[in-house]
């Protein structure tokens, strides 16, 4: 089937085209600009702003949130912890109404590490057992260990290398075990050496400077203990790692609850009584946080050529303890912050789309050109200069296929 969306205006990823005209033929995006060939479906997209699907670059992820995430028109999910590998994800790349998924797998992190001590001592997931094998748990206290790991993590079908670099303070439970340097810097060196990108879980300045100097590939957080220094963000900018702020985990941290976005009426009706119910609320686990520091180091970041990703950190089930962030509609909420941080929609935009895309080597997506995967968002209104435009969802295409936003 053809499809020939008109008269609307196209963020191709990086920037806006002149193009008014997008031709979807199958899963594939067959043209940009020209004239709809003869028997096209014509979707007539005036008033209306035509962008990539957007990408989650910081997400745990179920079947049921990747449904929630293509509903806000997030067509790619990242996982930085949890099942959907490689070998596990087949039912979900053929499946149209998710979005798709990469996957890290379980970070490499030592007994009694981070994330243990986010999970209550009397909380039970309860429910049925994962389907597929278990997951690899690459608990890790020495070189050798986090090293004999990783090709372990590549050959469960890891995507990427995740580390956790995390002394609990920010959590509330400072003192939990962590990985040192030394183990740090020969995991790393290990994914390098097999050709894997490496990304880390870094919410204090003394753990990302243990990144940096590792060699990471991308940081999974922003810092969030002390305002930056002139220091650390050259550190970041000079080691070519990326950063997924994650700023709507860090205002939950803090205390600050997203209850505008759940009163959004664009909002609760595609996310749910559960998800919406957490938005109300927060993590509020680091209250001697400010905000007004973390916008502050985006910004910084920004001005000194950073690769900035949105991402969210949101959990595969609501999860009454990890409140404040939901599947898909916080994503629109960590578009807003970049842009009260700094950026322009444009920039913001590039952060959810282009730019994930590049930094993961997913290069069939995030950007509107012939051949490109048909994963595409239409909005009413024109986010590349309100970037609150982006909840206006009119039709999402996932590979080709559309879902109608009601």
């Amino acid at each position: 089937m053809t499809t020939a969306i008109t008269n609307v205006r196209v963020f191709d990823g990086e920037k806006a085209l002149d193009a008014t005209t997008v031709v979807i033929d199958g899963t594939r995006i067959a043209a940009v600009g020209g004239t709809p060939p003869a028997g096209a479906e014509i979707i007539d997209g005036t008033g209306a702003t035509l962008l990539p699907g957007l990408i989650d670059a910081h997400t745990h992820s179920s079947d049921g949130t990747l449904a929630t995430a293509l509903r806000f028109g997030v067509t790619t999910e990242l996982e930085m912890q949890g099942t959907n590998t490689r070998d596990n994800r087949s039912h979900i790349t053929g499946d149209d109404t998710l979005a798709d998924v990469r996957s890290a797998g379980f970070g490499i992190t030592p007994p009694g590490g981070h994330p243990s001590e986010l999970i209550p001592d009397d909380f039970e997931f309860g429910g049925p057992a994962p389907d597929g094998p278990m997951p690899l748990m690459p608990f890790s206290t020495t070189p050798e260990e986090a090293a004999g790991f990783v090709p372990r993590l590549v050959e469960a079908g890891s995507d990427y290398i995740k580390f956790m670099v995390d002394d609990g303070s920010v959590e509330g439970h400072p003192g939990i075990p962590m990985l040192d340097q030394a183990t740090l810097d020969a995991g790393v060196a290990e994914a390098h050496r097999l050709g894997m990108l490496t990304v880390a879980h870094t919410l204090t300045v003394d753990a990302t400077r243990m990144a940096v100097d590792a060699g990471i590939g991308g940081l999974a957080h922003l810092f969030m203990d002390r305002p930056h220094t002139a220091d650390i963000i050259a550190a970041i900018a000079a080691s070519g790692a990326f950063v997924t702020p994650c700023v709507v985990l860090n205002a939950s941290m803090m205390g600050i609850t997203a209850a505008d976005l759940a009163d959004d009426p664009r909002v609760g009706p595609r996310l749910g009584e559960a998800w919406t119910t957490l938005l109300r609320g927060s993590y509020d686990r680091y209250p001697q946080g400010r905000l007004a520091d973390v916008l502050a180091s985006v910004k910084a970041l920004h001005d000194a050529g950073v690769d900035l990703l949105v991402g969210t950190d949101a959990a595969p089930f609501p999860l009454p303890f990890m409140a404040g962030v939901a599947h898909g509609a916080s994503v629109h909420h960590e578009l807003r912050y970049l842009v009260r941080a700094g950026l322009t929609p444009a920039e913001a935009l590039r952060a959810a789309t282009a730019t994930p895309a590049r930094r993961f080597g997913l290069t069939d997506r995030g950007r509107i050109a012939p051949g490109l995967r048909a994963d595409l968002l239409l909005v009413d209104g024109d986010p590349t200069t309100r970037i609150d435009d982006t909840l206006n969802l009119c039709t999402v295409w996932r590979r080709g296929t559309p879902l109608t936003i009601g």
